[in-house]
C-alpha cells in the first residue's frame, strides 16, 4: 500500500509509541530542531529509541508534503495499517456490553478527529459512519485525533440504516441524540449494549437514521446556546454511559 503522511507532534509521537514498525521516516524542520524545542527533543529521543530515521529539511519542503497544513515542523512517512474493518470483527472481541458511536455524515475533519479522541477516552469500541457524506481518516483528522486514530476502529459502511438494523439484531440498543427527544440522556438506562447515534454538523440526524433508532433523547441545555458541537455531544453521551456502567461495578459485592 502507498505510504501516508502524518503530521503534528501528537499524531507522529502516538504512531511511534503504538506502531513504531509502521513509521518509515520522520522529517523535521531544521530550524526548529536547532532551537532544542522541548517537544522536538522528546520526539527525537523517541525516534532514536525505535531506530527510526530522522531527516532535517526546510519548512518549504514540509509545507509541500502536507499541502501547507499546520504540521508544527514534524511530518512522518508511515505505512498504512488496519484496525478491524467490520462491525462483527469488533463485537467478537468485546468483553462486556458494547459501547459504539454512530456518526451520521460528519464532513468536518476537526469534528471527526475530536470525536475519535472522545471515543478513545471513553473506551468506546468503535465508530461507525457511512462511506458517503463523511470526511474519512484524512491526515488532518489524524492530527486532531492525537493518536486516537490508531486505537479506535473507524468502520465505514455502505448503507448506514441497514447497518443500524444489523446492530439491533445483535441486541444493541440504538439511542439517537437530538433535540426534541422524549427524555434526556440522564433519564436513560445505559448499562446494556448501546450505540449512540449523532448527526452531522448543523443538520442533525437524517430522517431514516432517526427513524431507525430505538429512541431519541436530548441533552438538557440550561444556557443561551441551542446546540452543542457533535464532539462535545458525543462526550456527554459516551461518558454518561461510562458513569452508569461504573456505578453498577461499584455496587457489585
Amino acid at each position: 500500500m502507498k505510504p501516508q503522511m502524518l503530521f503534528g507532534f501528537h499524531a507522529v509521537a502516538a504512531r511511534l509509541k503504538a506502531r513504531p514498525d509502521t513509521v518509515m521516516e520522520i522529517y523535521v524542520n531544521a530550524a526548529r530542531e536547532d532551537r532544542h524545542d522541548a517537544r522536538m527533543d522528546r520526539l527525537l529521543a523517541l525516534a532514536k529509541q525505535h531506530n527510526t530515521r530522522v531527516m532535517s529539511v526546510d519548512a518549504k519542503r514540509l509545507d509541500g508534503m502536507t499541502g501547507n497544513a499546520r504540521h508544527q515542523g514534524v511530518v512522518a512517512s508511515v505505512r498504512p495499517f488496519q484496525l478491524p474493518q467490520f462491525v462483527d470483527d469488533v463485537l467478537e472481541t468485546i468483553q462486556g456490553p458494547p459501547l459504539l458511536l454512530v456518526l451520521d455524515g460528519l464532513t468536518d475533519p476537526h469534528n471527526l478527529g475530536a470525536c475519535l479522541r472522545v471515543a478513545d477516552a471513553a473506551g468506546a469500541h468503535a465508530i461507525i459512519a457511512p462511506k458517503d457524506r463523511s470526511v474519512g481518516l484524512t491526515a488532518a483528522v489524524m492530527k486532531v485525533a492525537s493518536g486516537a486514530g490508531e486505537t479506535v476502529p473507524y468502520i465505514t459502511v455502505t448503507n448506514l440504516a441497514r447497518s443500524m438494523r444489523e446492530l439491533k439484531e445483535r441486541d444493541i440498543w440504538l439511542i439517537g441524540a437530538d433535540e426534541g427527544g422524549s427524555r434526556t440522556v440522564y433519564d436513560c438506562s445505559l448499562k446494556r449494549p448501546t450505540a449512540w447515534v449523532l448527526g452531522a454538523e448543523g443538520e442533525g440526524l437524517r430522517r431514516l437514521t432517526r427513524e431507525t433508532c430505538d429512541e431519541i433523547v436530548s441533552i438538557p441545555m440550561a444556557g443561551a446556546v441551542e446546540s452543542l458541537n457533535v464532539s462535545v455531544a458525543s462526550g456527554v453521551c459516551l461518558f454518561e454511559s461510562v458513569r452508569q456502567r461504573r456505578s453498577v461495578l461499584a455496587e457489585t459485592p
